[in-house]
């Protein structure tokens, strides 16, 4: 290997935080987790000049929160910023830090997150916690942290947005009901499908020190709705969303090997080899539903230049705030939902628990952990918005032959951006289902049946059930289904 090792991106410390039972802020939460990769990485916390935190989702924080933990843990003199909202932020981040480094434009840099959900929620019972990360910052005064990353206009639709269908619970089931019927499947013949990858996740989720749900469930148990387990939108039942109420931090810190060797800490580093990012189009004007042309490239552009394939790959962990993610997920790289290396190194949104944005920061360290134990490669993929943003990262407990690799991916992006599907937000006529589902109360009652379809002349609209039709269109697959559509902003639709 010729390549500078002030050139050669390492991953040299990892820390992971937890709270079960005490209330902890999201600032404590995260700082427990930076403490324990500073543990991790004796010698580096002193190297560190950039600061970077996983935008809040479900977490009330200020405006300046990156300043806020750098000032906490002691930090001086170093940059602090924050991401955009999205789930592929951690991957994002990793690939332009490995970026730089390789350019010699960075040394060491901090990539940090948590979520403190369920402590937020303890505190204010009954609060929607949704958006709780955009909102309570009307009284803090203190400068803003530069945000980084990439622009969220573009992830819903003025249709959707109008439709109100940009909740992950409702419009990840839109997505998925392609898929089910794709393969000729009713809903719950699709959420037996669902439950038995998901089944052997929660097995992963067992057997994790810092998983939420450490038991392992049946895919019997998953797919059969209950008291415990409600439907809350076909094809899903409860087990099957992502697991929001949880107290959970990760950080990971990154630097030159030059660096990690004068710490002594060669034997520890995990090597990135690849990264690449690309976005899909929002989810009305998407060629097909249940597919992704975003993540296919990229990850098929991080393999290419690495000359590695997913037969390489030691270990996994697909994104997974809901099942269609992960069928996509292992789709686009051909990845068997039965492949027997498994689907995560964490159990699983559902059952590790879903940390917000900063879920792949836990993704990443739960690979990397492994890496250091045994195995030789593994892929890590993050989602942000809904199928929307889309990184990747491959990484090695060996040092890349030819450097960090960042493929350009701007032409893949160029062809899928000109591949979307024209929408309107008006239509008086007949249409085609292409994607839809039924959205469930607590006390299983159908509150409401949005759908994607296309109009006859093929442009695509989203549409809400005339209210009268709900009672009769609970356990209904909508798709390939033919409607009435009339009136606007949003229309409506009957048979």
């Amino acid at each position: 290997m010729n390549i500078d090792p002030k050139r050669i991106p390492v991953l040299v410390g990892i820390g992971q935080s937890i709270e079960r039972d005490a209330i902890i802020s999201h600032l404590d939460l995260t700082a427990r987790a930076a403490e324990a990769a500073f543990e991790d990485a004796p010698g580096i916390a002193g190297r560190i000049q950039r600061l970077s935190m996983v935008s809040a989702a479900f977490s009330r924080v200020g405006a300046a929160p990156a300043s806020e933990l750098a000032a906490s843990l002691g930090l001086k003199d170093v940059v602090c910023e924050v991401t955009t909202p999205g789930g592929n932020s951690p991957q994002w981040l990793m690939n332009r830090a490995c970026r730089e480094i390789a350019q010699g434009e960075l040394e060491t840099t901090l990539l940090c997150g948590a979520e403190a959900t369920r402590s937020m929620q303890l505190e204010n019972p009954g609060g929607d916690f949704m958006f709780a990360g955009m909102q309570g910052r009307e009284g803090d005064s203190a400068p803003p942290d530069p945000v980084v990353g990439a622009p969220v206009e573009d992830i819903m639709s003025r249709q959707e947005i109008e439709a109100r269908l940009y909740r992950p619970p409702e419009i990840y089931p839109v997505l998925e009901s392609a898929l089910a019927h794709e393969a000729g499947a009713t809903p719950q013949q699709w959420r037996d499908h669902i439950a038995a990858f998901m089944a052997r996740s929660s097995e992963v989720a067992a057997r994790n020190p810092l998983a939420w749900f450490q038991q392992a469930r049946t895919a019997e148990e998953i797919a059969t709705p209950g008291s415990k387990n409600r439907l809350t939108a076909e094809p899903y039942t409860k087990c099957m969303n992502s697991f929001a109420a949880v107290d959970l931090g990760a950080a990971l810190l990154v630097t030159s090997l030059d660096t990690a060797r004068e710490a002594g800490l060669d034997d520890q580093c995990i090597f990135p080899w690849a990264g690449a990012t690309n976005a899909e189009v929002p989810p009305i004007s998407r060629p097909h539903l249940g597919r992704s042309e975003a993540l296919r490239t990229a990850a098929g552009a991080a393999f290419s230049a690495t000359g590695l394939g997913l037969d390489d790959m030691d270990t996994i962990d697909i994104y997974s705030c809901f099942p269609v993610a992960v069928e996509v997920g292992a789709a686009e790289i051909g990845l068997a939902l039965d492949d027997p290396r498994g689907l995560t190194m964490t159990g699983g949104m559902s059952f590790f628990g879903g940390p917000g944005n900063n879920y792949t920061s836990h993704g990443i360290a739960c690979s990397a952990l492994q890496l250091r134990e045994k195995g030789r490669f593994a892929y890590v993929s993050g989602n942000g918005g809904i199928l929307s943003k889309h990184s990747v990262g491959i990484y090695s407990s060996e040092p890349p032959t030819d450097g960090f690799q960042h493929p350009d991916t701007s032409t893949e992006q160029k062809a899928i951006d000109e591949a979307a599907i024209l929408a309107t937000s008006r239509a008086d006529g007949t249409a085609r289902v292409v994607g839809g589902t039924v959205v469930y109360d607590r006390n299983g009652v159908v509150t409401s049946a949005p759908v994607i379809a296309t109009l006859d002349d093929g442009r695509r609209i989203v549409a809400n059930a005339d209210p009268e039709l709900l009672p009769d269109l609970a356990g209904r697959s909508l798709v390939g289904e033919t409607i009435n559509v009339k009136g606007e902003a949003p229309p409506t639709y009957s048979f």
